[in-house]
Formats: structure tokens, C-alpha cells, sequence
């Protein structure tokens, strides 16, 4: 297989392998990464999008009614976060932003565990260890610094390059659009192309950051950032999770390999708001909504599997049942959430006992202490 992750100035083309019709196309240098795809492969990723978008769908409606404080929908972006996700190794690490449910998913986080974040009763809400899945980092681009530093330090335990597939890893830095414009995302690229970093930046663009187009944030193609960088990069379908997959194992294995950082561009569509702060029919047309409607990802794959005959009706309809479940779960999950100890902010933020942590934990507690104490004074 030819090596697609070449530097060059030209205008890179969107790289489809399934179409909206749910027909596959071959591309020299990404076709043949789709062979270590197993029988049941598709179905999985199918299978995934369809929890991800019940659960996403699901938390949007127990924000709107006074549930949670926020949310971020992923909905239209399915494709590009389950067929990515689907391309990592169990010891490969992940910093989401806040909208990354569907690789949640595929790396087998129970989903309802990212609820306590947004309704505010956990300062995080899950260990990141359990599934290498970061914590979401709601300042925009932060993660990016985060996901380099991590990659530098698997360079320095000799994790890279060693040809032992048991050992070598790498990191993805999920990024939307929008941070492609923030200045810790570009500092990021600065350290990971100077230290031959072993991450992959996949960047989702869902062509609003909030209320800014995409076309208004670049002049170019996203994925030609890439080049000034020295950062060899793709531009695939974001709404194809077979080219996601594709471009997203190819970038992997060079990053393992000790070949370097890569970016990717995932075109894609936030087909909701923002997040639920957000009222998109100020600043976008319902026949872009519409158009985009058309190239719904789970309606793609589902397309698919009827085409090539690899799913019956039993299957889709198991699926959607196991859909409806997550959704009362999530429901039953969320309301049963509850504030936990506000002491519990100083329990995670060094890996080791810290003197200044601790002095900190003390004065809290006492100052707590204090309010008991007045209110007994005062009856």
C-alpha cells in the first residue's frame, strides 16, 4: 500500500469510500486499509451509531427539561467519531473535546457516565484510565496540548517504533472545527511536528463554530493547515465512517511507527445546535439543513448492509430495541445522579499526595466547618 500521507501544497481532495446511496468506491491507498476490517465490522459501526445518536438524543431531552445544565449534541457527526474510534488500539489514548460520544462508545465507556459532568454533580465524571478515554475539555483546544504532552511521554518510555504491536501506541486529539483557530490548537502542532509526536489530530469539521462558518475561519481546506505545520495531512467524508476508519488506521500506524503527527479533516455536518445555549436557525438556511439531512451517516450505513445483504430486518430491529433501552436507562441514570462531597474537587489533581493540595483540602474542610458552627451559634 502506497503511502497517502504525503506533504504537498495542492488543494487535498474529500476521499469517499461509501456514498450516501450506501455504494462502496475504492481508493488506491485507503481500500486496502479496510481489509483488516473483520465480517462483522460494518454491523458493529452501524450498531454504534445508532446508540450513540438514542443516548445523544436522549440527554438533549432531559436538558430541555431542566435535567441538565447543558449539552452538546453529536448528532450528524456520528460516522466520523464511530468509524475513527473503531481504528484505535486498546492502548492507544483518546482527549475528546465535549461532543465525542460515539468514540465514548466504541471504546466501551457506559455512555451514561458522561451525564454527571453536565448536570454538575462530578467534577469529571468517569476514570479515564479504564477505557485510555480523557476526561472532555470544554475550553475549546485545550486537549490539543494535553494529547501532545501525552504523546511525547509514550515517545520517552520507548513506547514508539519498537515494531511490537503489544507495546507501541499513539494518541488522537478530537478537534472541532471551531479549535482549529484557537491558539493552543496551533501550539499544539507546533511541538508535535518538532517532536516528531506519535498523534493524530481528527478534526471534525461540522462547518459551524457556533455561528461562524468554516469558510469564514479558513481560506483553505482545513487539512492544508496541516502543511505549514510539516504535518502530512487528509481530507476525508465525514459522514463515511469507512473512510474515517480508513484514514484514521492509516495515521495510527504511522504515528506508532514513530512516523510523526498527521491531521485529518472529517467533513461533516452538526445537524443540531451547538449545544443546547445554541439557536442555529439564526444564522443557517433550513435547505442547508435539509441538503445535509440527505447525507444522514446512519442512514448510509444502514443502506449498506441492505445492499451488500449482510443484515436482515431482525438485525435493525434488535438494534433499535436496544436503542430504546439505552434511552429509559439514560433517563432513569440521569435523575438518579446526586452531588457528591464538594471535597472531592481536591482528590484527582496530582497522581501523588501534594503538601499544597492538601493545605488547600484542610482550609476548605475548616471553612465549611465554620458555616455549622455559626448556624448552631446563632440557634
Amino acid at each position: 500500500m502506497t503511502d497517502p500521507l504525503t506533504l504537498t501544497d495542492a488543494a487535498p481532495s474529500t476521499i469517499q469510500l461509501l456514498d450516501q446511496e450506501g455504494r462502496r468506491h475504492r481508493h488506491p491507498e485507503l481500500t486496502p486499509a479496510l481489509d483488516a476490517l473483520g465480517e462483522d465490522a460494518v454491523r458493529a459501526m452501524y450498531r454504534d451509531m445508532v446508540l450513540t445518536r438514542a443516548f445523544d438524543t436522549q440527554a438533549t431531552s432531559l436538558q430541555r427539561q431542566g435535567e441538565l445544565g447543558l449539552w452538546a449534541q453529536s448528532l450528524g457527526q456520528e460516522a466520523a467519531q464511530v468509524g475513527s474510534g473503531h481504528a484505535l488500539a486498546a492502548r492507544d489514548y483518546v482527549f475528546p473535546s465535549y461532543r465525542e460520544h460515539g468514540v465514548a462508545q466504541v471504546r466501551g465507556l457506559d455512555l451514561r457516565e458522561l451525564l454527571a459532568l453536565f448536570r454538575g454533580t462530578r467534577h469529571g465524571g468517569w476514570d479515564p484510565k479504564a477505557h485510555n478515554f480523557h476526561l472532555y475539555s470544554i475550553v475549546i483546544a485545550t486537549q490539543a496540548l494535553h494529547a501532545v504532552g501525552y504523546a511525547m511521554g509514550i515517545q520517552r518510555d520507548g513506547d514508539v517504533g519498537t515494531g511490537n504491536p503489544a507495546r507501541d501506541r499513539a494518541v488522537v486529539c478530537y478537534l472541532g472545527d471551531g479549535a482549529t483557530s484557537q491558539g493552543d490548537a496551533n501550539e499544539g502542532m507546533v511541538f508535535a511536528a518538532s517532536a516528531n509526536a506519535p498523534v493524530v489530530f481528527f478534526v471534525q469539521n461540522n462547518q459551524w463554530a457556533i455561528s461562524v462558518p468554516s469558510s469564514t475561519q479558513s481560506r483553505v481546506p482545513l487539512a492544508m493547515r496541516g502543511g505549514g505545520f510539516g504535518i502530512p495531512s487528509l481530507r476525508v467524508d465525514g459522514n463515511d465512517p469507512l473512510a474515517c476508519y480508513a484514514a484514521t488506521r492509516i495515521a495510527l500506524e504511522r504515528a506508532r511507527s514513530g512516523g510523526g503527527p498527521t491531521l485529518i479533516e472529517a467533513v461533516t455536518y452538526r445537524m443540531g445546535a451547538h449545544t443546547t445555549s445554541d439557536d442555529p436557525s439564526r444564522y443557517r438556511t433550513r435547505e442547508e439543513e435539509e441538503s445535509w439531512a440527505r447525507k444522514d451517516p446512519i442512514r448510509r450505513v444502514r443502506a449498506c448492509l441492505e445492499r451488500e445483504g449482510r443484515a436482515e430486518e431482525d438485525f435493525f430491529s434488535a438494534v433499535e430495541h436496544e436503542a430504546d433501552e439505552l434511552a429509559a436507562a439514560t433517563r432513569d441514570h440521569c435523575r438518579s445522579l446526586r452531588v457528591g462531597p464538594p471535597t472531592e474537587m481536591f482528590d484527582h489533581v496530582y497522581a501523588t499526595p501534594h503538601p499544597l493540595v492538601a493545605g488547600e483540602r484542610a482550609d476548605f474542610v475548616a471553612l465549611e466547618e465554620s458555616f455549622a458552627d455559626d448556624a448552631g451559634a446563632a440557634s
